[in-house]
């Protein structure tokens, strides 16, 4: 090969590898915008939810204060630099606090599709207008992910969703169960609907998503319709105690359905229905009432905490105290379970906190998918999250619910001599 060929081959090397370069440069810096913009939703969302605090002065409580240091994330094709905005509560007590579920603390890497996917198009995003994207993100993991691949894998996890929902829970108990109704306007029809979902915890301490289907949340019809399709699945015992919000629908189907369980009301969706019937000003001293309620040691001392809260602001705010009378024995059913149990009991959060990223969007996205589509994803959602729920504490508790310990204040009741 004479002198002129050689230079010629390395220079033609030379450019492929250039443009090989610029490809990877173009594709990571898609996956950055992708990637930050995401992240600033999920900060306007969060501002806008809480748009309703107020300081002592009546300004907006939390708002955006800047952005934190920027940090790196390995993905299939190299580090990406990405900025979170900075969320601040101005307020001098109960601040809330943001924490990104898009970006948390600790992550150092991309997510996997299972997550990624289904994140980003309850979020709003199309198929056409992340593919690309999502091939810098995952690498070796997205090879031949095209938008035409990306239905395909829906349309699988359509099939695997349905097999899911048939399989056999013959052999399943469940001592506890968490219950809610996740609102998405996004990619649905105009009629303001919910996805159910249903979440229990095993004798071993292990929570398991029990069913995600489609429905409305106070509807009775369809938790009906969710339970008895338990059911038919196997499932022969209900839960010794739920926990849910005051949705009539799910409690209502469960005493026709599951009559022995006892119910547990959320303290959280409690505390804010309760704080919304008072004037802003005394919120914070409510708050802190209500939560020397629900975190007094024993029952006695809660009803005493209950008592005060209602001759305090009966006579001035009656709407806020009915709301906080009206659930009184189904509030403090906990204390009839293991102490170790309480944090687990007092609250939905465990489903709530699963879709905190995707579920305050209101305005519908263009090309709207199939309510099926949508129901898939919120469950492949869950599904991937699922992996990082963490057991109950003092599990072995768990049998002694099973076998009907009674539990007064959270201590076994012991037998008499």
């Amino acid at each position: 090969m004479n002198q002129h060929n050689v230079i010629g081959l390395q220079t033609q090397a030379s450019a492929l590898a250039e443009g090989q370069l610029n490809l990877e440069q173009l594709l990571r810096q898609g996956a950055q915008r992708m990637l930050q913009k995401a992240i600033e939703n999920e900060v306007q969302e969060f501002v806008a939810a809480h748009g309703g605090l107020r300081t002592e002065e009546d300004r907006q409580a939390v708002v955006r204060n800047g952005s934190l240091p920027a940090r790196q994330i390995l993905t299939g094709l190299g580090p990406v630099d990405l900025q979170q905005p900075r969320v601040r509560d101005r307020r001098s007590a109960d601040k809330v606090r943001f924490s990104s579920q898009i970006l948390p603390k600790y992550l150092r890497r991309a997510p996997s599709l299972d997550a990624l996917i289904p994140a980003l198009y309850l979020h709003g995003i199309s198929t056409g207008d992340f593919t690309e994207a999502l091939e810098s993100i995952l690498g070796p993991n997205a090879v031949g992910l095209s938008a035409a691949n990306i239905v395909r894998l829906k349309e699988g996890w359509e099939g695997e969703y349905e097999q899911w929902t048939a399989r056999d829970l013959s052999d399943k108990r469940y001592v506890y169960w968490w219950a809610d109704g996740i609102y998405f306007n996004v990619r649905l029809d105009d009629q303001r609907r919910c996805i159910l979902v249903l979440m229990g915890a095993m004798a071993d301490g292990t929570k398991e998503l029990l069913a995600v289907v489609d429905g409305e949340r106070e509807s009775k019809l369809s938790w009906v319709d969710l339970l008895r399709g338990l059911k038919a699945q196997g499932l022969k015992t209900g839960p010794s105690l739920a926990v849910g919000d005051g949705a009539l629908g799910f409690w209502a189907a469960m005493a026709e359905e599951y009559p022995s369980a006892r119910q547990q009301r959320c303290w959280v969706h409690k505390t804010a229905n309760v704080l919304d019937k008072l004037p802003r000003i005394l919120q914070p001293a409510a708050k802190d009432k209500i939560h020397q309620i629900y975190l007094a040691p024993t029952k006695e001392s809660a009803l005493k905490a209950f008592e005060a809260f209602l001759a305090l602001y009966e006579l001035k705010y009656p709407k806020a105290c009915e709301c906080l009378r009206k659930d009184k024995d189904e509030l403090l059913t906990f204390y009839d379970f293991p102490a170790a149990h309480w944090p687990h009991l007092r609250t939905s959060n465990p489903i709530e906190s699963t879709f905190a990223t995707v579920r305050l969007r209101t305005e519908r996205t263009k090309g709207c998918g199939s309510r099926t589509a949508t129901l898939t994803m919120v469950w492949q959602l869950a599904r991937a999250a699922q992996k990082g729920w963490r057991r109950l504490n003092g599990s072995a508790f768990l049998v002694k619910v099973i076998e009907g310990v009674i539990f007064v204040d959270g201590e076994e009741k012991k037998a008499a001599a």
